[in-house]
């Protein structure tokens, strides 16, 4: 049997108190959280980043999001696991790369995630840069018709850079090649990154609903939430520098005026309760650009708490 993770590094050894398990053979749990540290890597010096760093950053702050996993929180209504001792919530480690095999660590993740799916579970992923995201939702081609609803400063509809079809910026044109990814909702796009103008018309003429942070911000997340088909799979893939970078600093490209953490929450929320959030990754965030606060790392494990609770309270992973 291949292995297909290592275990996360010392520190907090999982995310927010979980099980460590790094054994997939017949796999059962009901939240898994995946470590993705590499992606894609347009030069040689992209290989290894900072980005790399952020899964075992947000597993050491781990008590910084939840100071313990049996007291009341109000953003969920209830403790973490929202007082069930039937919830298996496991930690699967890191997916690394092969030097001499360039792809085996997207292969590898895609694996896990199907193993992790098989197995009754909703991942959560840490990044790594954006270019995670395909190898994690190629693994969901099981689960039916998705919906990917995706924040983020950046269109990423490249067909590619330097060569590379499948990086950072080309991650929703790769996404919506997928058979089973059926609607796409941008959110908090603004300023400028690679796209260009025809990237831009490519995202039309497929049909992905782009919201601007400022169309955002005028009409709100409920409304956006109202235009995403109801009684869908829901896949959340969020970019840090989609936050506002008040609250997220901690980002290769930072931009103001995006999505706040109350917009974000009511979007997780909204899209648990309007059918099944069937995953999420969080990416590209850079630990060492983070304040003295660490709120880049906290706002992410706080989005992450709220998919967690929220998901439990609306009888996700009850048992038949």
């Amino acid at each position: 049997m291949e292995q297909l993770t290592i275990p996360p590094r010392t520190g907090h050894k999982t995310l927010l108190y979980s099980e460590p398990v790094t054994d997939f053979t017949d796999l059962k749990c009901d939240i898994a959280v995946l470590g993705m540290p590499f992606g894609a890597a347009y030069s040689p010096r992209q290989y290894s980043n900072d980005q790399t760093n952020a899964p075992q950053a947000l597993r050491d702050l781990s008590d910084r999001m939840v100071r313990h996993p049996t007291h009341y929180d109000f953003d969920i209504d209830g403790p973490l696991l929202q007082e069930r001792d039937d919830i298996r919530f496991i930690d699967c480690g890191d997916v690394m790369p092969d030097l001499n095999d360039p792809e085996a660590h997207k292969r590898r993740a895609e694996t896990a995630i199907r193993k992790i799916v098989r197995g009754g579970g909703m991942p959560i992923v840490l990044g790594g840069d954006h270019g995670i995201t395909n190898p994690v939702l190629r693994g969901f081609d099981e689960v039916g018709p998705v919906t990917l609803v995706h924040i983020d400063a950046h269109l990423d509809w490249r067909d590619e850079v330097n060569g590379v079809r499948d990086g950072l910026s080309s991650v929703i044109r790769r996404a919506s090649e997928l058979p089973f990814i059926k609607h796409i909702v941008q959110i908090g796009l603004r300023a400028q990154g690679s796209g260009r103008p025809a990237d831009y018309r490519a995202a039309r003429e497929w049909g992905a609903d782009l919201v601007s942070a400022y169309e955002l911000h005028d009409i709100g997340m409920d409304a956006v939430l109202a235009r995403i088909p109801d009684g869908g799979n829901y896949y959340l893939t969020i970019d840090a520098d989609g936050l506002d970078c008040a609250i997220m600093p901690a980002v290769d490209g930072p931009a103001p005026g995006g999505v706040t953490f109350l917009q974000a929450r009511k979007l997780i929320h909204g899209l648990v309760k309007k059918g099944r959030v069937v995953g999420m990754d969080i990416v590209e965030i850079q630990p060492a650009k983070d304040n003295a606060s660490k709120i880049s790392c906290v706002t992410a494990g706080r989005l992450i708490v709220n998919l967690i609770g929220a998901s439990i309270r609306a009888g996700y992973f009850d048992k038949k």
